[in-house]
């Protein structure tokens, strides 16, 4: 089951200057992941006027436009509903049941609803890769930007295993949320410590506009 969401603040003290590595985000490598957006996996938050939501949302509809702009492509992550035991696998020891069949608990926020062209994959394990043919779609772009929920659980799972693949993974501070600060702090620090980059939105779009050297 998953837990009631208390809205918070984006976790602070996280820069990129801080990180292992100097990677910046180029349009030509890129693609943006908007993970798991469901309207099941967004319910604990509460209402859709949360100010962290809100926020959370907000930002990955900038980064869509960005995308738009400079021909980065767009990929979703949603899982299915009424998985049966086998399909579940391991997920059912430690969440239950997971989505119902039931159509707008699976939809995608109506404020993120995927255009033509986006590509939707669905996935039954935390990664995003894992069951999907994610890796093939990217072809030869070696960039992925990580948004959406949870941070800890998917989000990083998604980013490790891009690492694991070549594919530097970039996870944005303020368009991923979590069941507590904590637990998107750990995530962020994860990240940024073993596998990737942390960035706000503000700057990962200013690198969006700005040239590769």
């Amino acid at each position: 089951m998953l837990p009631r969401i208390t809205p918070y603040h984006v976790p602070s003290g996280f820069t990129r200057s801080a990180g292992k590595v100097d990677w910046r985000v180029e349009p030509s490598r890129a693609a943006l992941l908007v993970h798991d957006m469901q309207n099941y996996f967004l319910a604990p938050f509460g209402t859709a006027d949360n100010a962290l939501l809100s926020k959370v949302i907000g930002n990955i509809t900038r980064l869509r436009e960005h995308a738009a702009r400079t021909g980065i492509p767009v990929f979703f992550s949603a899982q299915p509903g009424g998985q049966s035991r086998e399909e579940r696998g391991l997920l059912q020891d430690f969440w239950g049941d997971g989505p119902p069949a039931d159509p707008q608990a699976l939809a995608i926020t109506d404020a993120l609803r995927p255009a033509p062209g986006d590509v939707v994959l669905t996935k039954r394990r935390y990664s995003a890769f894992v069951g999907t043919d994610l890796a093939d779609r990217l072809g030869s772009r070696d960039q992925l930007i990580v948004t959406g929920v949870y941070a800890h659980i998917g989000i990083l799972a998604t980013a490790l295993d891009a690492f694991m693949r070549g594919i530097q993974p970039f996870v944005v501070t303020d368009a991923v949320a979590d069941f507590s600060p904590a637990h998107h702090a750990d995530a962020l620090r994860h990240v940024q410590t073993r596998c990737g980059v942390i960035s706000s939105t503000s700057d990962l779009t200013a690198d969006l506009l700005t040239p590769a050297a």
